[in-house]
């Protein structure tokens, strides 16, 4: 495992910086999306889609780069350090992760060909472990049933959902009848949910879904999502220490008193803690590993995520009373954190998980 990036993920890193800097910053693009019913802008869509971030998962058979994790990851962690909302984590990972790991690539194809040049913004319904019923019509396939907490439902145009007796993957087009998404608040406003209802809606089987693969995507999208959290504890974590540079009280920077010292010091801590996680997550999710080994790798970034957010909280001590204000980025960054930790269960239920796990590997005799 190479822990430092290659010139060429170094240029991905710095183009996607740049580009959110200059076409989605925080004030004039983030907050104006906040309130909006799908979180998304055409124009900045584009524009990742033309960068080629949209496709970085794709096969190159399909017009994508064909590139693994790691390279989502950078993407994914430039992302989460400019607040960005929208689909990418459900278009650009979990969507063709869904469909490279489950389908076969015939039946696969247009979905992913339509994600890799950024015309077919999909989502993935089945992270929370939600199925549906199908049942024949016809020469057709109906859905029935209902999903909790679907990322982006309002702005996508196809749906992955997983039916249930036997287990197989579908693709749901989302203007097609019977299909309604209602908005599902949260925290972070950033991120748009659905509770989404299928009442007699066509649908396309692509194939059968074994839980081992299943568990599989759902781990990508936790380590993808960890890279995310990432970049914002490292971009909020910034922004305080430059405030504790600048800020001056009692005739000095307050980054010269040892309490605030500490306090930046614990959030680096946390920070680089995470990142060692995340990069190993990111490299796991594509090596040859056993999907024991890969799970474990996806536990601990998820596990960690109680302290990630704490990150936010932090920096918000540092800011003082300026940090609570609603105009002021600090919140938004700690609703960012506070999303992660709270996506598919809260970290105590895979502190315990992973406690089991590396219990099990250290007592042999303990394994079920």
């Amino acid at each position: 495992m190479n822990l430092e990036l290659s010139d060429e993920q170094l240029a991905l890193r710095d183009t996607t910086r740049r580009f959110l800097a200059d076409k989605a910053p925080l004030a004039g693009h983030v907050r104006a999306l906040l309130d909006d019913p799908v979180g998304v802008e055409d124009t900045v869509w584009r524009g990742l889609a033309d960068l080629g971030t949209t496709g970085l998962l794709v096969p190159e058979e399909h017009g994508g780069a064909g590139m693994t994790m790691v390279e989502a990851g950078v993407v994914a962690e430039e992302l989460g350090a400019a607040l960005h909302p929208g689909p990418w984590l459900s278009t650009a990972v979990a969507a063709p992760r869904a469909l490279t790991r489950l389908c076969e690539k015939g039946l696969a194809a247009p979905i992913l060909a339509g994600i890799a040049d950024g015309t077919t913004i999909a989502t993935v319904g089945f992270l929370d472990g939600g199925t549906v019923s199908a049942e024949a019509a016809g020469d057709a396939v109906v859905l029935h049933g209902e999903l909790d907490g679907v990322p982006d439902a309002a702005v996508a145009a196809v749906l992955l959902v997983l039916g249930a007796d036997p287990a197989a993957l579908y693709a749901v087009y989302t203007d097609a009848p019977g299909f309604t998404a209602r908005p599902q608040g949260g925290i972070d406003k950033t991120r748009k949910r659905f509770r989404v209802s299928l009442n007699g809606t066509p649908a396309q089987r692509l194939t059968g879904a074994g839980p081992v693969d299943v568990g599989a995507v759902i781990d990508d999208v936790l380590i993808a999502t960890a890279a995310d959290a990432l970049g914002a504890a490292r971009a909020v974590m910034d922004l305080a220490v430059e405030y504790a540079k600048f800020r001056r009280q009692f005739g000095r920077a307050i980054g010269s008193f040892q309490a605030i010292q500490h306090l930046c010091v614990d959030m680096y801590e946390t920070v680089e803690l995470a990142r060692g996680g995340v990069i190993h997550a990111l490299w796991a999710a594509d090596a040859e590993l056993d999907a024991g080994e890969r799970h474990l790798a996806a536990l601990r970034t998820k596990a960690f995520s109680g302290r990630l957010a704490t990150v936010g909280d932090t920096a918000i001590q540092v800011f003082g009373g300026i940090g609570y204000t609603w105009e002021h980025d600090a919140h938004l960054y700690l609703k960012r954190l506070l999303g992660w930790c709270e996506l598919l269960g809260g970290p105590d239920r895979y502190l315990t998980e992973l406690g089991a796990r590396l219990s099990s590997i250290s007592n042999p005799s303990k394994r079920s």
